[in-house]
C-alpha cells in the first residue's frame, strides 16, 4: 500500500523501449505505435518480437496516439517554436491529414470511444470530447493532472496525479483511476498507484501499457484485484 492506501499496479513486463524518450503509445492490433519525444520520430513496433517494423517521419512532435479503427490512427502533434498542438489522422496509404487545432493550441493525450475522439489538457485537469470538426461536445473534470487515458468496455481509465515539476524535493505521483462517461457528472475512482513517471496509457485487450519516459522503458501491467 502507498500513502494513499492504494496497492500498486501489477507489472507484467518492463521492457527497454526500442527508442529513446518514449512518449506517445497506442495499441493497434498486434502492434504498438510509439513516438520519441527527443528524436521526433514515430515507430510501429511488433509486440511479440519487440522490433520496429515501420519508421515514420511525422510533421511535428507526436505527444499522443490512439487507434481510430480500420487501420487509422490519430495523433496529437506539436508544431513550431510554441509547440502548438493539433490533431492529425494517419492512414498508411494516405499519410498525415490535419483534422483540427486543439483548444488554445493546448492538448496532449488521446482516447477514442468508437465514435468520438477525446483529448486531455494536463494542467486544466480535464478531458474534452470532440465532434469530427473539433467542436467541444463535453468537458469531463478529472481533479488532477493527466498523463494518459484510454477506453475499456465503455469506461475511461485515466492516469492522474501530480508531476511536481516545481518542487525538486518531490517525485512524480500518479495513480490509475476509472470513470463512467455515461454519468452526467462522472465520479473518478482511484484504483491503483503507478510507481513511475508514466506517460501515455493504452490497452491491448488484456493488459494496460504505459511509458516510463525518463528511464526509456515501456511497461505492461494489470490492476490489483
Amino acid at each position: 500500500m502507498n500513502q494513499n492506501g492504494l496497492s500498486n499496479i501489477l507489472e507484467r513486463k518492463r521492457l527497454r523501449s526500442p527508442t529513446t524518450t518514449p512518449q506517445a503509445l497506442a495499441c493497434e492490433r498486434d502492434c504498438l505505435f510509439m513516438s520519441s519525444r527527443d528524436l521526433g520520430m514515430l515507430y510501429k513496433i511488433h509486440v511479440e518480437t519487440w522490433k520496429i517494423v515501420r519508421e515514420i517521419d511525422p510533421p511535428g512532435i507526436v505527444w499522443a496516439a490512439v487507434s481510430a479503427g480500420n487501420g487509422e490512427m490519430c495523433f496529437t502533434i506539436g508544431k513550431g517554436l510554441n509547440d502548438n498542438r493539433y490533431i492529425y489522422r494517419y492512414a498508411l496509404n494516405e499519410g498525415f491529414t490535419k483534422l483540427f487545432s486543439c483548444p488554445d493550441f493546448t492538448g496532449s493525450y488521446l482516447s477514442f470511444d468508437g465514435k468520438h475522439l477525446y483529448t486531455s489538457q494536463w494542467y486544466e485537469e480535464r478531458i474534452l470530447k470532440f465532434d469530427a470538426h473539433g467542436n467541444i461536445l463535453r468537458v469531463i473534470n478529472v481533479g488532477a493532472e493527466i498523463c494518459g487515458h484510454t477506453f475499456v468496455d465503455g469506461m475511461i481509465y485515466v492516469l492522474r496525479g501530480r508531476e511536481n515539476k516545481n518542487d525538486p524535493d518531490k517525485s512524480e505521483e500518479w495513480r490509475i483511476a476509472r470513470l463512467d462517461p455515461k454519468e452526467e457528472s462522472p465520479r473518478v475512482q482511484d484504483l491503483a498507484a503507478v510507481p513511475f513517471a508514466a506517460r501515455s496509457l493504452t490497452f491491448d485487450g488484456e493488459y494496460f501499457w504505459s511509458n516510463h519516459r525518463a528511464a526509456n522503458e515501456t511497461i505492461s501491467f494489470s490492476l490489483p484485484s
